[in-house]
């Protein structure tokens, strides 16, 4: 039981993590005096993101693996609009 405890939490921490992440992203303000510390703090979601995703996927089962395939590819879209802006 202990070992679907823990990849159930850590599917939930990846998720929050892709969350918190997006919330950051649709937050940033381009013509903000801040711009550069919005987008230091997005990417520091982003990685922290993106090893939970990781984390995450070492005892996902197979419904799991693909919505954190899925988060993966949200937060990549994320990276490259970014870094198209910049």
């Amino acid at each position: 039981m202990p070992y679907h405890k823990n990849k159930q939490q850590a599917f939930q921490a990846a998720q929050q993590g892709v969350t918190e992440a997006q919330d950051v992203y649709e937050k940033i303000v381009k013509d903000s005096a801040d711009y550069g510390q919005q987008l230091k703090h997005l990417k520091q979601e982003v990685n922290e993101a993106f090893a939970q995703i990781e984390n995450a996927l070492e005892n996902a089962s197979e419904k799991q693996r693909k919505r954190l395939e899925q988060y993966r590819e949200d937060l990549s879209a994320i990276v490259e609009e970014v870094n198209l802006d910049e």
